[in-house]
Protein backbone atom coordinates (compact mmCIF):
# COMPACT_ATOMS: atom_id res chain seq x y z
CA UNK A 1 0.00 0.00 0.00
CA UNK A 2 1.45 3.37 -1.00
CA UNK A 3 1.95 5.87 1.77
CA UNK A 4 1.49 9.64 1.69
CA UNK A 5 4.35 11.58 0.14
CA UNK A 6 6.98 12.67 2.61
CA UNK A 7 7.00 16.41 3.28
CA UNK A 8 10.77 16.27 3.03
CA UNK A 9 11.34 14.90 -0.44
CA UNK A 10 8.06 13.86 -2.07
CA UNK A 11 9.00 10.18 -2.07
CA UNK A 12 6.54 7.61 -0.78
CA UNK A 13 9.11 5.06 0.35
CA UNK A 14 12.22 5.34 2.46
CA UNK A 15 13.93 2.91 0.10
CA UNK A 16 13.60 5.28 -2.84
CA UNK A 17 14.31 8.46 -0.96
CA UNK A 18 17.14 10.65 -2.15
CA UNK A 19 19.41 11.74 0.66
CA UNK A 20 19.08 15.49 0.97
CA UNK A 21 20.53 16.34 4.38
CA UNK A 22 20.25 20.12 4.01
CA UNK A 23 16.59 19.86 2.98
CA UNK A 24 15.88 17.54 5.91
CA UNK A 25 17.68 19.83 8.34
CA UNK A 26 15.77 22.85 7.01
CA UNK A 27 12.45 21.00 7.30
CA UNK A 28 13.25 20.01 10.88
CA UNK A 29 14.05 23.60 11.83
CA UNK A 30 10.90 24.88 10.13
CA UNK A 31 8.71 22.25 11.80
CA UNK A 32 10.21 22.97 15.23
CA UNK A 33 9.60 26.71 14.67
CA UNK A 34 5.98 26.03 13.64
CA UNK A 35 5.39 23.96 16.77
CA UNK A 36 6.92 26.69 18.95
CA UNK A 37 4.81 29.40 17.31
CA UNK A 38 1.61 27.35 17.65
CA UNK A 39 2.06 25.78 21.10
CA UNK A 40 5.15 27.31 22.73
CA UNK A 41 8.73 26.11 23.05
CA UNK A 42 7.76 23.50 25.65
CA UNK A 43 5.81 21.66 22.93
CA UNK A 44 9.00 21.08 20.93
CA UNK A 45 9.84 17.43 21.47
CA UNK A 46 11.99 15.13 19.37
CA UNK A 47 8.93 13.02 18.52
CA UNK A 48 6.66 15.97 17.69
CA UNK A 49 9.20 17.54 15.35
CA UNK A 50 10.10 14.23 13.70
CA UNK A 51 6.43 13.40 13.13
CA UNK A 52 5.63 16.79 11.66
CA UNK A 53 8.68 16.67 9.39
CA UNK A 54 7.91 13.12 8.28
CA UNK A 55 11.18 11.62 9.49
CA UNK A 56 12.07 9.08 12.13
CA UNK A 57 13.36 10.09 15.56
CA UNK A 58 16.68 8.59 14.48
CA UNK A 59 16.64 10.77 11.39
CA UNK A 60 16.12 13.86 13.54
CA UNK A 61 18.81 12.77 16.01
CA UNK A 62 21.22 12.41 13.10
CA UNK A 63 20.96 16.19 12.61
CA UNK A 64 20.39 17.30 16.23
CA UNK A 65 21.61 15.05 19.02
CA UNK A 66 19.21 16.42 21.66
CA UNK A 67 16.21 18.65 22.20
CA UNK A 68 18.59 21.34 23.49
CA UNK A 69 20.65 21.15 20.28
CA UNK A 70 17.44 21.45 18.24
CA UNK A 71 16.26 24.45 20.30
CA UNK A 72 19.67 26.11 19.92
CA UNK A 73 19.55 25.56 16.15
CA UNK A 74 16.01 27.00 15.92
CA UNK A 75 17.13 30.01 17.96
CA UNK A 76 20.28 30.49 15.86
CA UNK A 77 18.14 30.33 12.74
CA UNK A 78 15.84 32.97 14.22
CA UNK A 79 18.84 35.18 15.03
CA UNK A 80 20.03 34.80 11.42
CA UNK A 81 16.63 35.96 10.20
CA UNK A 82 16.73 38.88 12.63
CA UNK A 83 20.21 39.74 11.33
CA UNK A 84 18.91 39.77 7.76
CA UNK A 85 15.96 41.96 8.74
CA UNK A 86 18.24 44.36 10.60
CA UNK A 87 20.70 44.48 7.70
CA UNK A 88 17.88 45.33 5.25
CA UNK A 89 16.72 48.11 7.55
CA UNK A 90 20.28 49.40 8.01
CA UNK A 91 20.75 49.57 4.24
CA UNK A 92 17.69 51.76 3.88
CA UNK A 93 18.57 54.23 6.67
CA UNK A 94 20.65 57.17 5.38
CA UNK A 95 21.63 58.51 8.82
CA UNK A 96 24.48 56.50 10.35
CA UNK A 97 24.18 57.76 13.95
CA UNK A 98 21.69 55.51 15.79
CA UNK A 99 21.08 53.40 12.69
CA UNK A 100 21.46 50.06 14.48
CA UNK A 101 19.20 51.17 17.32
CA UNK A 102 16.44 52.14 14.90
CA UNK A 103 16.81 48.83 13.04
CA UNK A 104 16.73 46.96 16.36
CA UNK A 105 13.53 48.71 17.45
CA UNK A 106 11.90 47.90 14.11
CA UNK A 107 12.93 44.25 14.46
CA UNK A 108 11.59 44.09 18.02
CA UNK A 109 8.22 45.42 16.89
CA UNK A 110 8.01 43.55 13.58
CA UNK A 111 5.94 40.60 14.74
CA UNK A 112 4.21 41.95 17.84
CA UNK A 113 0.85 41.87 16.09
CA UNK A 114 1.19 38.10 15.71
CA UNK A 115 0.74 37.85 19.47
CA UNK A 116 1.07 34.30 20.73
CA UNK A 117 1.87 33.07 17.20
CA UNK A 118 5.11 35.06 17.27
CA UNK A 119 8.13 32.77 17.20
CA UNK A 120 10.09 35.29 19.27
CA UNK A 121 7.31 35.20 21.82
CA UNK A 122 7.31 31.42 21.86
CA UNK A 123 11.08 31.22 22.38
CA UNK A 124 11.18 33.99 24.97
CA UNK A 125 10.50 31.66 27.88
CA UNK A 126 13.14 29.27 26.58
CA UNK A 127 15.68 32.12 26.45
CA UNK A 128 15.11 32.77 30.14
CA UNK A 129 15.33 29.11 31.18
CA UNK A 130 18.01 27.77 28.79
CA UNK A 131 21.59 28.97 29.51
CA UNK A 132 22.73 27.95 26.00
CA UNK A 133 20.11 30.21 24.40
CA UNK A 134 21.05 33.10 26.69
CA UNK A 135 24.67 32.62 25.59
CA UNK A 136 23.65 32.70 21.92
CA UNK A 137 21.66 35.90 22.50
CA UNK A 138 24.52 37.54 24.43
CA UNK A 139 27.06 36.61 21.77
CA UNK A 140 24.78 37.98 19.03
CA UNK A 141 24.22 41.24 20.90
CA UNK A 142 27.92 41.63 21.77
CA UNK A 143 28.84 41.13 18.11
CA UNK A 144 26.28 43.68 16.92
CA UNK A 145 27.34 46.23 19.53
CA UNK A 146 30.99 45.80 18.57
CA UNK A 147 30.10 46.42 14.90
CA UNK A 148 28.03 49.49 15.69
CA UNK A 149 29.95 50.94 18.64
CA UNK A 150 30.85 54.15 16.81
CA UNK A 151 27.28 54.95 15.83
CA UNK A 152 25.15 53.48 18.64
CA UNK A 153 27.03 53.69 21.96
CA UNK A 154 25.32 56.93 23.06
CA UNK A 155 23.48 56.23 26.36
CA UNK A 156 20.28 57.57 24.78
CA UNK A 157 20.43 54.81 22.15
CA UNK A 158 21.15 52.20 24.83
CA UNK A 159 18.07 53.40 26.73
CA UNK A 160 15.93 53.12 23.58
CA UNK A 161 17.10 49.54 22.98
CA UNK A 162 16.42 48.66 26.61
CA UNK A 163 12.94 50.17 26.31
CA UNK A 164 12.30 48.00 23.23
CA UNK A 165 13.52 44.98 25.24
CA UNK A 166 11.17 45.99 28.05
CA UNK A 167 8.17 46.05 25.73
CA UNK A 168 9.25 42.66 24.35
CA UNK A 169 9.45 41.33 27.94
CA UNK A 170 6.03 42.80 28.77
CA UNK A 171 4.59 41.06 25.71
CA UNK A 172 6.11 37.79 26.89
CA UNK A 173 4.76 38.17 30.42
CA UNK A 174 1.36 39.59 29.61
CA UNK A 175 0.61 37.96 26.24
CA UNK A 176 -2.28 39.95 24.69
CA UNK A 177 -2.24 42.40 27.60
CA UNK A 178 1.19 43.66 26.61
CA UNK A 179 -0.08 44.97 23.29
CA UNK A 180 -2.98 46.72 25.05
CA UNK A 181 -0.74 48.25 27.69
CA UNK A 182 2.01 49.25 25.22
CA UNK A 183 0.34 49.77 21.83
CA UNK A 184 2.15 49.31 18.54
CA UNK A 185 2.59 53.08 18.18
CA UNK A 186 5.25 52.89 20.89
CA UNK A 187 7.52 51.88 18.01
CA UNK A 188 7.19 55.40 16.58
CA UNK A 189 7.93 56.89 20.01
CA UNK A 190 11.14 54.86 20.35
CA UNK A 191 12.19 55.55 16.78
CA UNK A 192 11.76 59.30 17.39
CA UNK A 193 13.93 59.00 20.51
CA UNK A 194 16.59 57.24 18.42
CA UNK A 195 16.77 59.88 15.73
CA UNK A 196 20.24 61.06 14.87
Amino acid sequence: MAGAPSPIDGASSGYHRKKQPEQVRRALLDCAAQIAAEDGAAAITIQAVATRAGVTKGGLLHHFDSKQALLAAVFSDLLDKMDQEIDRTLAGDPASRGRFTRAYVRACFSDRLLGERSLWGALSVAIVSEPALRSLWSAWLDDRMARHAETDCDPRFVAVRLAADGIWLADMMEKAGGLKRYPQDFEAVLLAMAEA
